[in-house]
């Protein structure tokens, strides 16, 4: 059977930094095996889905911490909305294990579709303000004035957090 995905990473996807489009990038490789594991029989199902989405969970807090420090840093005027859309994802999906977990009526599939449908949009309005934004503060040589240093690549015109 040919590995199916849900989504591909798409260049038009990457909001130019560096960091970001690789957590990005993860958290679409964790959603398609999330997917994968849906399309392998009830048992595998929940077997592989359990361990993928505490991984996916833990990623996730992971990854919108980074967010949140870069927008605090660059006292992003967007950060609490920002950070509001982060805690109400994450309640949704703890929510969802422990229903999951608990045995009550839940179905991966339709999760996992959730999953996609959030990170991507959440990628296409959120994170690319954000990264025009510090793509504004970089041309405007405001980034030099703060600790969070940033590194252009000249080649993919995205920039790095160091």
């Amino acid at each position: 059977m040919a590995k199916k995905d849900i989504v591909t990473w798409h260049p038009s996807y990457s909001i130019g930094i560096k960091q970001i489009d690789e957590q990005h990038q993860l958290l679409i490789k964790l959603t398609n095996e999330l997917f994968s594991s849906c399309l392998q029989g009830q048992e595998k199902t929940n077997s592989v889905f359990l361990k993928t989405i505490h991984k996916a969970v833990n990623y996730i807090n992971y990854h919108f911490s980074i967010e949140e420090k870069i927008m605090e840093k660059v006292n992003y005027p967007e950060y609490a909305e920002h950070k509001t859309e982060h805690i109400d994802f994450v309640r949704e999906v703890l929510i969802k294990v422990d229903d999951f977990t608990s045995g009550k009526r839940f179905t991966p599939l339709a999760f996992v579709y959730y999953l996609r449908d959030w990170v991507l949009n959440h990628i296409a309005v959120c994170d690319k303000k954000l990264g025009s934004y510090i793509m504004l503060l970089h041309k405007q040589g405001y980034l030099q004035k703060i600790t969070l240093k940033v590194k252009k690549n000249d080649e993919t015109n995205r920039f790095e957090i160091q």
